[in-house]
C-alpha cells in the first residue's frame, strides 16, 4: 500500500476500513435514528442549536483520536483549504440544520419519501462536477431500491401516495437534500489525508460557521431545556449520526465512488422500519418483506463493481 492510500485510512489494516458495504450500512442504520431523534426533538430544541451543539460535541469526542492526524495533515489541508471548507458547509452547516429545520415543519414520512430521491440527485452532481454517468446495472438498481422504499412507505398502498400533503417543511428538506448530494460528490475531490483528519477539520469548522446563526437563534427563540430527554437526544445525534456515520460514509464513499454508494440511502428508511418494529412494537406486515426484499436487490446490483 502506498504512503497516500495509507493517509486515507482511517485505522491502518483494520479489516473494517476496507468494508465499503458495511461501512455504508452502518451509515443508515445510524441516520435512521437521527431522522427518529430529530423528529422527537422538533419543538423541544431549535434546529441551528441542535446542529451547532451536535458537531461541536461530535468535534470534541473526535479531536483526541485525530489531533495528530491533524498536525500531520495540516500543511496539506491549509493548501486546499477552499474544498475543505466547501465539505465543511454543505455536509455539517447547512445540510443538517436544514434537516433539522425541516422536521418541525412536515412528517418523517414525506421527509422518507424526497430522501429516497438522493441517489438521482447524486447522479446528477456526478455528471456535472466529475462527468461520471450511471451505468446501465446503476440506474436499473436505484429503481429498484426506490419501489422497495415505496412498498414500505406506502405500506403497499399506491393510494396512500395521494393524501400525501407536502408543505414549506419538504421544500426546506429538498433543499437540504440538493446540499448533502453535491457534499457526497465532493468528498472525492478531497485532499489525500487520514479520515480521521477530515472529520476532525470538517466538524470543527462546521460547527464555526454555525456560531453567528446560533447566537442569533439564542435571541430569537426559546433556550433548549437541559432535560433528560434533551441531553439523550444531544448525546445520540453528537456520537452515532454524526462522529461514527460520518467516518463510515466518507470512507465508504472512497472506497466505491459516489454513485455506488449513493443507493444506499434507500437504506435509512428500511433501517428505520426495522427500529419502529423493534423499539415502537409496530408490527411486520408482507409489504415489510417484499419492500426490504427490492431494497436489498436495488442496492446490491446498483453498488457492485461493473466489470472490465
Amino acid at each position: 500500500m502506498s504512503a497516500s492510500e495509507s493517509a486515507t485510512t482511517p485505522a491502518s489494516g483494520a479489516w473494517i476500513a476496507n468494508q465499503p458495504y458495511l461501512l455504508l450500512c452502518i451509515t443508515a442504520m445510524c441516520w435512521a435514528g437521527n431522522a427518529i431523534v430529530g423528529r422527537l426533538a422538533a419543538g423541544h430544541i431549535p434546529p441551528v442549536t441542535l446542529s451547532f451543539l451536535r458537531w461541536t460535541a461530535a468535534f470534541l469526542i473526535i479531536l483526541p483520536f485525530a489531533w495528530k492526524h491533524l498536525v500531520r495533515d495540516w500543511p496539506v489541508i491549509r493548501k486546499n483549504l477552499g474544498i475543505m471548507m466547501l465539505l465543511s458547509i454543505t455536509g455539517i452547516s447547512a445540510f443538517n440544520t436544514l434537516q433539522y429545520w425541516a422536521l418541525e415543519h412536515t412528517q418523517a414520512l414525506n421527509t422518507l419519501l424526497l430522501q429516497s430521491a438522493a441517489p438521482l440527485v447524486v447522479a446528477v452532481w456526478s455528471l456535472i462536477l466529475l462527468g461520471v454517468r450511471l451505468t446501465v446495472a446503476q440506474a436499473l438498481g436505484v429503481l429498484l431500491s426506490l419501489t422497495g422504499v415505496l412498498m414500505i412507505l406506502l405500506h403497499g398502498d399506491l393510494v396512500t401516495l395521494s393524501n400525501i400533503e407536502f408543505n414549506e417543511g419538504d421544500l426546506i428538506f429538498t433543499v437540504a437534500l440538493i446540499i448533502f448530494a453535491l457534499y457526497s460528490v465532493l468528498t472525492l475531490k478531497r485532499p489525500k489525508i487520514h479520515g480521521l483528519s477530515v472529520a476532525g477539520f470538517t466538524f470543527g469548522c462546521g460547527a464555526l460557521f454555525l456560531v453567528p446563526f446560533f447566537i442569533w437563534e439564542l435571541n430569537a427563540r426559546p433556550v433548549m431545556q437541559l432535560t433528560t430527554n434533551n441531553l439523550l437526544a444531544l448525546f445520540y445525534v453528537a456520537v452515532f449520526p454524526s462522529t461514527l456515520a460520518y467516518i463510515c460514509f466518507n470512507r465508504g464513499v472512497q472506497l466505491i465512488g459516489a454513485n455506488r454508494a449513493a443507493p444506499f440511502f434507500h437504506m435509512v428508511p428500511v433501517f428505520g422500519t426495522v427500529m419502529s418494529i423493534v423499539f415502537i412494537g409496530e408490527h411486520p406486515q408482507p409489504f415489510h418483506f417484499v419492500g426490504f426484499a427490492l431494497v436489498l436487490a436495488g442496492v446490491f446490483a446498483a453498488s457492485r463493481k461493473q466489470s472490465a
